[in-house]
């Protein structure tokens, strides 16, 4: 086995020298050595070496003749400065010599200086190399697998802190529309304070920043994007019903309330006539006439699947309201559709309708545009909600036998 020894005119010896030379525990496994070159390129600043030496350390290995880095072939390579000089592109020799150092320093290569500390080779008959002194690869391939996995890591990190840069620059540009958009609309005391911190975020973004400061920040982000998707719910829900009761209590005065459907004792119901209450007085209070001209359990026996949508049960007619919001999502209904029909049958009347879709969900293939459909009939006065429900009932009642 090749041994290092002792330098040349008290030149001082590394650490990574006395490793070299002392007994290794690596198995010293042949290893390719462009391959170990790229990954030590990659982790270059943990290993403490620049493009300079590693310009250097590709000379030297040039000057390796076989492929593969193993005990086998030998480890020294014998070449002179000035040969190392024009494989190098010409670096200048201190500068060189300046490189070597820290490449043997680093403990990617060691000297084994002959007595004159001279580079040269003893050969035999054959040719073959039996002795050498020079610069020797021993340390290069003994960290071989140290430097397979540190560059490993490195690309992992590299990875990570471009996919968390990317995704804090998605966040920021999201967020930046968000209150363009909001701020024109509702320019509320809510929103102005969310700006100014998203603000106070923005400017205090680093130019360059470690893996655990974007992580940070990226969190910052989160939860503000959390808090302004509630804001936009909240202001949804808060102008679906509020827009909604001005033009119910405006279409009682553009249409006559006819009745669409007469039997014995039941009467259709005009869904463009009914009229909201213009204030509610509990959670369960809406449109006081539509729930007195719809009875709820009326639609819950006729829709018994709407249930299964709402775990805390079906009580009154905001909770069915609710509860249809979600279904028509699961129905595949615009929301543009579920807006124009609630305009036109009122909140409880479209809540009910959906409950019916529902119930025959497979029966009609596109719920959005039936639902469209029917609202067109209502609004020219030719949908009784009411009917749709009788028909329902007959369809769930038991057969007497």
């Amino acid at each position: 086995m090749e041994t290092i020894t002792s330098t040349f005119r008290g030149r001082r010896m590394s650490f990574a020298q006395l490793q070299a030379s002392s007994s290794r525990k690596s198995s010293g496994k042949p290893v390719e050595k462009w391959a170990v070159y790229k990954q030590l390129c990659i982790a270059k600043h943990i290993f403490g070496v620049n493009d300079r030496c590693l310009a250097v350390l590709s000379s030297l290995l040039s000057f390796y003749p076989e492929n593969e880095i193993s005990e086998k072939n030998g480890l020294i390579v014998f070449p002179s400065n000035r040969q190392l000089s024009l494989r190098a592109h010409g670096m200048a020799e201190s500068t060189l010599r300046r490189h070597l150092a820290s490449l043997v320093d680093a403990g990617l290569i060691a000297r084994r200086d002959s007595p004159n500390g001279k580079r040269y080779a003893y050969k035999d008959r054959g040719g073959e190399v039996e002795e050498a002194f020079g610069f020797s690869f021993a340390p290069l391939l003994y960290r071989a697998n140290e430097i397979a996995q540190t560059a490993e890591r490195v690309l992992a990190d590299a990875k990570l802190l471009k996919r968390t840069r990317e995704r804090i620059t998605l966040q920021r540009r999201d967020l930046a529309q968000m209150f363009e958009a909001a701020l024109e609309e509702t320019p509320s005391d809510e929103w102005k304070d969310a700006y100014q911190r998203f603000r106070a975020i923005v400017n205090a973004l680093p130019r360059r920043a470690p893996i655990g400061d974007l992580e940070a920040i990226l969190e910052q982000f989160t939860l503000l994007r959390a808090e302004i998707d509630n804001l936009l719910i909240s202001i949804d829900n808060v102008q679906d019903l509020s827009v909604n009761e001005r033009q119910y209590e405006r279409q009682q005065y553009e249409s006559l309330p006819e009745s669409l459907f007469e039997s014995k004792n039941i009467q259709k119901i005009d869904l463009k006539g009914i009229p909201t209450s213009k204030t509610a007085q509990s959670k369960c209070v809406v449109s006081q006439s539509s729930a007195d001209k719809i009875p709820l359990d009326m639609v819950l026996r006729a829709c018994p699947d709407i249930r299964d949508y709402a775990p805390a049960g079906i009580s009154c007619w905001r909770d069915l309201i609710e509860v249809s919001r979600v279904v028509s999502g699961f129905l595949g209904i615009a929301r543009s559709a579920y807006l124009e029909a609630s305009q036109t049958m009122s909140l409880e009347g479209v809540s009910a309708v959906v409950a019916w879709l529902l119930q025959r969900a497979g029966e009609i293939q596109a719920p959005g545009g039936y639902l469209r459909s029917l609202t067109q009939k209502a609004r020219g006065g030719g949908f009784s909600i009411v009917q749709v429900l009788m028909t329902g009932l007959k369809a769930n009642a038991p057969r007497a036998g």
